[in-house]
């Protein structure tokens, strides 16, 4: 029997409780829920050798006890999983850990954390998807659904599951329960559709009940994508309800929606994610939400066929409200319309205080720019022109004064444009309501250049923006979730948030939308279905489905996730996933399915059948002066050198999955697979002269991070990456694959200083030119405008905000020297005349920092350890040194 420590033991303790990832989650359906916590800091530091878990029914841990773990000898504080009798479904659960030094004394037990548990059993469903009378597509109104409920007794424990095709909000008794919230998230809505979990104890009550439910088109039946098809999923809205209360009586209620609800229509005429928000103020909202019989317009709810798709629970923080951000300035523009700027660009929705006649009209549109001229620039985001209330929101006025703000759409804007209103706006009556995923906050950055601090902060306001209810590549025009974007972004991604469950769900959409033979979508959801509305954008998707660097999300992400979040069961979860597209890779360069050469066969020779050089790949894409079509053209016709690469590279990181997975075979084919696609290559693009591919910054990029070349070969392809860098005038010509590893490249290879002047350089193409020219957030292209001075593409776009990661881990130093961070490396590299710099990381363990100050010919670094971990310190005079957790102070001097 392991002691109890007495209560002034000063071995460490664990705080921070969490299950799945997440605190105090309610509702969900992991059979096998996982446990982590963090090391409460001791004086002195003490660290972990062992631990106990205790999950009870309820916190008095006696007679209500369903696992104990026991004894188990170990440092693991991630990733720790239940492993007692079946957990039942719809329960609360509370645990506990006791931690045990070397020596086996244990501490106090933990604060107790708790979670509750979703719908286990797809048996327990007894609700109907219920919608009003049939529609037809050119439909845009919002549902309206409401049911009564008699109650004989008092709720002491109520719970309500809620789902709906399209987004919805759910009222109990007038109350609004789910409150700015986008859900559910984005799913492959054909295969699966989330619900949410309320806790609904304090608003039923005895006697009636009105429950109302709101769904607006969402991603079901609103606009997607690049091609903002319309119902791609179905035309029907509909809702889904299922109510379990236990009363003071002992009696129990499922309430649930059924035929016995009543359906109709309300004061949101139109609700489309991307074109806007119509509602009219005349139509009463107490009818329908409070009133003892529902309004007139109201009629007997329909029940929806059965259907395929699966009812999931939440698995990371639903899309709601972060912040809020009042008008930095209202003016009235060159041709009288009045305007709102923000001072940042977002997204979000706008809240406005509205008053005025009965029956005006007020128009809301909103946009990232400004024209030239100083009007609201609607043009450069690619809208179709033949659609003027694209991002626009519309309110009929009823003749009160009123607060509005928007359900059912969200919108990228930095100013807002206000028609319809006779009175000039103050900073009282209007503000921006900034909306994404509430992910905690995991890193923090600044230095002694104000710019590079700027340009941290444009990455995070990029990453919220378009972490919204899936991976986005920008908030205004398409909002899809291109796999290649958030590929090369993911290690940036966790710096900026806590991304790990945000992602883990982005890679069981990816999963469920892969294609049977391996192939990977460019963009998850795939917005697509196999229905009659969906089938054109389906077989879209199917099409693009090739391309290297987008289908190696499936293979990328999962690493990264082991990478800076220790995860290990992502790797198992997603191994099927990862292995069917490196498979596929593989098959498609054996074989080429009849489809053109475009590499030599004398060049390869026996290794040709590991070059890939068929099919449609997106390419580098986007390099600085390039464009979409002619770049899909590209990447097509000469992206071999691209794609062979990642077939490269990702067998090898498959390989290195197979090792951490124990599957020892796999690793050894894989690891084959990958020098043979390695050599390959080389015979086929690296040149005699010593040139690479195409002779582009990227063709060097790529052949240096992903150790395509031999050691011999390493020095001279950096020097010629170095020397197109100088003739560019010390600018990058990379596009989105390869900037995210171009700076580390440099560093890695000897050449900080060129590394520097990259990120210092301020004329275009840079980061620091969108900077000066006052960005707030990054830009799909590096150029943003047009030579005249015309603004194009998404200006909130985060893929070239992987820059944010050199910074994290160059220019602070901190990076994972073992999976999750349990081993940190500090190694700041200083120099482009910054003085200073200082940043935070909140870890798996909690969080590291590294705060260091250059003198020239020496400096001072300060960095903090959590504890339960060791770090090495490289500092710039090139001593190492070793630490464990808390505080460290280091100088260094340079050599005269």
């Amino acid at each position: 029997m392991i002691p109890s420590a007495p209560s002034t033991t000063r071995i460490v303790h664990a705080v921070r409780l969490r299950t799945n990832g997440r605190g105090a989650p309610l509702g969900i359906d992991d059979p096998m829920p996982s446990f982590s916590w963090q090391l409460a800091a001791p004086t002195p530091p003490a660290g972990q050798g062992g631990y106990t878990i205790q999950v009870a029914e309820d916190g008095d841990f006696d007679g209500t006890l369903v696992w104990d773990s026991g004894h188990v000898v170990g440092y693991e504080q991630t990733g720790v999983r239940y492993a007692g009798p079946p957990l039942a479904s719809c329960t609360r659960y509370v645990w506990r850990a006791r931690l045990h030094d070397i020596g086996g004394a244990a501490s106090d037990w933990s604060e107790p954390a708790d979670f509750e548990t979703g719908v286990l059993d797809d048996g327990r469903w007894r609700a109907s998807w219920i919608s009003g009378p049939p529609v037809t597509a050119d439909d845009v109104a919002a549902l309206y659904l409401r049911g009564r409920l008699q109650l004989p007794a008092a709720v002491v424990r109520g719970r309500a599951y809620a789902s709906a095709l399209g987004w919805y909000r759910l009222f109990v008794n007038g109350t609004d329960l789910t409150g700015p919230a986008l859900v559910p998230r984005f799913t492959p809505l054909d295969k699966v559709v989330e619900y949410q979990a309320y806790d609904v104890t304090e608003h039923f009550r005895e006697g009636a009940n009105i429950v109302a439910i709101a769904v607006g088109d969402g991603r079901y039946r609103g606009r997607l994508g690049v091609l903002s098809r319309r119902s791609v999923y179905g035309t029907r809205l509909a809702g889904f309800l299922q109510v379990e209360l236990d009363l003071a009586d002992g009696t129990s209620v499922c309430f649930t929606t059924d035929e016995g609800w009543s359906a109709g229509t309300g004061r949101i005429t139109r609700c489309d994610p991307k074109d806007g928000e119509h509602t009219d103020l005349s139509v009463p909202d107490s009818d329908w939400l409070t009133a003892p019989q529902p309004p007139d317009r109201f009629s007997p709810a329909q029940t929806l066929p059965s259907h395929p798709r699966r009812l999931i629970a939440e698995e990371t923080a639903r899309v709601g409200e972060i912040g809020r951000l009042p008008a930095a300035r209202i003016w009235r523009s060159p041709s009288g319309r009045q305007l709102a700027d923000f001072g940042q660009n977002m997204a979000g929705v706008v809240r406005l205080r509205l008053s005025g006649p009965a029956g005006t009209r007020v128009r809301l549109t909103h946009s990232e720019l400004l024209t030239p001229a100083g009007e609201l620039d609607t043009d450069y985001i690619l809208a179709d022109k033949s659609k003027p209330w694209y991002q626009r929101d519309e309110i009929t006025l009823d003749g009160t004064d009123t607060w509005y703000q928007p359900w059912f759409t969200i919108h990228g804007f930095r100013y807002v444009e206000i028609q319809g209103l006779t009175q000039d706006l103050t900073a009282d009556d209007i503000e921006a309501v900034v909306l994404s995923s509430q992910l905690e906050q995991a890193g923090t950055f600044a230095c002694s250049d104000e710019r590079l601090t700027r340009l941290w902060h444009n990455v995070l306001w990029s990453t919220r923006s378009n972490f919204t209810d899936t991976p986005t590549d920008c908030p205004t025009r398409e909002r899809s979730g291109w796999t290649g974007d958030i590929q090369a972004f993911t290690p940036t991604a966790t710096g900026m948030v806590d991304a790990h469950t945000f992602l883990t769900r982005y890679l069981r959409n990816l999963a469920l939308e892969q294609f049977p033979d391996g192939r990977v979508p460019p963009f998850v959801p795939t917005e697509a279905s196999t229905t009659s509305t969906g089938r054109a954008t389906w077989m879209l998707a199917r099409t693009l489905a090739n391309s290297t660097g987008w289908g190696d999300a499936a293979v990328l992400i999962p690493w990264n996730l082991y990478r800076y979040y220790g995860d290990h069961a992502v790797l198992e979860r997603q191994y099927p996933s990862m292995r069917a597209w490196v498979e596929y890779m593989a098959r498609i360069a054996r074989n080429r399915r009849g489809l053109p050469r475009r590499v030599s066969r004398r060049r390869a020779g026996t290794l040709e059948r590991y070059i890939l050089d068929s099919g449609f790949h997106w390419g580098e894409w986007l390099r600085p002066g390039e464009h979409f079509p002619a770049n899909a053209l590209e990447g097509t016709l000469r992206g071999a050198v691209v794609a062979t690469a990642y077939l490269a590279h990702s067998s090898r990181v498959l390989a290195q999955t197979a090792t951490v997975l124990g599957r020892d075979r796999d690793a050894h084919h894989y690891d084959a697979l990958s020098q043979n696609a390695r050599e390959a290559w080389r015979a086929a693009f690296l040149h005699p002269d010593g040139t690479i591919g195409t002779d582009r910054q990227d063709d060097y990029v790529r052949a240096l991070a992903f150790d395509l070349l031999r050691p011999a070969q390493r020095p001279r392809a950096a020097a010629r990456l170095v020397s197109l860098i100088e003739e560019a005038g010390n600018h990058l010509a990379t596009g989105f694959l390869s900037t995210p590893m171009l700076l580390q490249v440099l560093t890695d290879t000897g050449h900080a200083d060129t590394a520097f002047k990259l990120l210092l350089q301020s004329s275009p193409p840079s980061w620091l030119h969108q900077v000066e020219l006052g960005a707030t957030t990054i830009w799909e292209t590096w150029e943003g405008y047009t030579d005249t001075g015309e603004a194009t593409a998404s200006h909130n776009h985060y893929a070239y905000g992987s820059i944010a990661c050199w910074l994290r881990e160059t220019l602070l130093g901190i990076t994972p020297a073992e999976p999750g961070y349990r081993h940190i490396r500090i190694a700041p590299v200083t120099g482009g005349g910054i003085k200073t710099a200082e940043g935070t990381l909140q870890t798996p363990y909690g969080i590291v920092g590294s705060d260091w100050r250059d003198n020239g010919d020496g400096g001072e670094l300060n960095v903090t350890v959590p504890p339960g971990t060791r770090a090495t310190v490289h500092l710039p005079d090139h001593t190492v040194h070793p630490c464990g957790p808390g505080p460290h102070t280091y100088t260094w001097k340079l050599p005269d």
